[in-house]
């Protein structure tokens, strides 16, 4: 489902303290596309993905998916919009410690009306062998790959990923980045991705740079490089 980001802006503090974050972004994200946005700390990055996650408001602009516009909604029908439309992967994996891998996932189908089978979702992310382990007889890697599995099951339009490598040595991140990539491809989820990675741009069908809280270029990526052939 195509994601549309119309004139965003968001300052925090106040009087002499106040720091615009964002200064007016605007672009749009093709459905089932993915999308990486890159700038280094302090750009604006993270704060934008929050705000398409509902998870922050804008002081001006609007966010849409679909036909779904984000501005003015309250806090109900906020977390309807969630509930419909996103799934989050973050830096932290924000497992439950008391529930086995297959619980953990099994979260995210009790948020969906259709939700995809588990035991498809356990194969699909190499987890059906762990699927009775708890969350501290995981490696990180098997971690992040039970909170993308939480976030994917609802069938979700639009899957964002907060730095989803951020905590991984090098070849675990190579692994869920062909995971993101292949869940794109299978489930055909529109991918928002936060980086600071510059090489992951490469395996993006759209590259918006950010800084200093504006959008410095929005380019497609004519020369799309499978995710395993990346390298840093």
């Amino acid at each position: 489902m195509q994601l549309k980001i119309e004139n965003i802006h968001k300052s925090f503090g106040s009087g002499d303290s106040r720091t615009e974050v964002l200064k007016g972004i605007s672009c749009t994200v093709d459905s089932g596309s993915i999308c990486v946005l890159l700038g280094p700390s302090g750009s604006g990055k993270s704060t934008l993905l929050n705000i398409i996650g509902g998870i922050e408001t804008a002081d001006e602009g609007s966010i849409s998916i679909g036909d779904d516009k984000i501005e003015g909604m309250s806090e109900k029908k906020l977390s309807l919009y969630r509930r419909k439309h996103l799934g989050y992967v973050f830096q932290a994996y924000n497992l439950v410690p008391d529930l086995t891998v297959k619980e953990n996932i099994e979260v995210g189908a009790y948020l969906s009306d259709n939700p995809m089978n588990i035991d498809e979702i356990l194969n699909l992310l190499g987890l059906w062998d762990h699927r009775n382990k708890m969350p501290n007889q995981l490696s990180g890697g098997q971690q992040q790959r039970t909170s993308i599995g939480r976030a994917v099951i609802k069938r979700p339009d639009i899957l964002l990923c907060d730095e989803p490598t951020g905590a991984l040595d090098y070849q675990t991140s190579k692994d869920i980045l062909k995971l993101i990539e292949e869940v794109n491809r299978t489930c055909g989820n529109t991918v928002v991705m936060v980086t600071h990675n510059d090489a992951l741009k490469h395996m993006a069908d759209r590259v918006i740079r950010l800084r200093d809280g504006a959008v410095r270029s929005n380019k497609i990526n004519e020369a799309k490089v499978a995710a395993a052939d990346l390298d840093w």
